[in-house]
């Protein structure tokens, strides 16, 4: 079971929730050459949403959100798993982090219909550290 983790930064923005608002972000980001390893949208109260972006590279992000006059919140820091899709991959990872006293408060993944899957994994900052040192990132 080959997987791979490393460190991450994510931003995010807070925008209206109308249609159109991720499409406008993700495109004006491609247009500026900005590659995305992960993103997620999910809502924060009535007509607004969270818009939540983990760049290749941090400082490319910065530069084009200051360019476009975009206000993002970040860096924030998360762990990215990446590997071979098998029943169970994740079990090992969160046994890991649990033996090592790291509570994960929240994660996203998917499985890419091609035999691979993405997992981000958020855990407290004060934990952070500890968590990476676990997963040997």
């Amino acid at each position: 079971m080959a997987f791979t983790i490393r460190r991450v930064d994510y931003f995010y923005a807070t925008v209206k929730d109308e249609p159109g608002e991720a499409y406008r972000l993700l495109s004006q980001f491609a247009e500026l050459g900005i590659n995305l390893l992960a993103f997620t949208a999910m809502p924060t109260g009535p007509m607004r949403a969270q818009l939540t972006l983990f760049p290749e590279s941090s400082a490319r992000l910065t530069d084009a959100a200051k360019k476009a006059n975009l206000a993002l919140d970040g860096p924030h820091s998360a762990l990215l798993v990446q590997g071979d899709d098998a029943l169970g991959s994740l079990a090992g990872v969160h046994e890991r982090l649990y033996r090592a006293g790291v509570n994960v408060y929240a994660s996203s993944g998917v499985a890419d219909g091609r035999g691979g899957y993405g997992y981000v994994l958020y855990v407290r900052p004060e934990d952070y550290e500890r968590a990476a040192r676990t997963l040997e990132v």
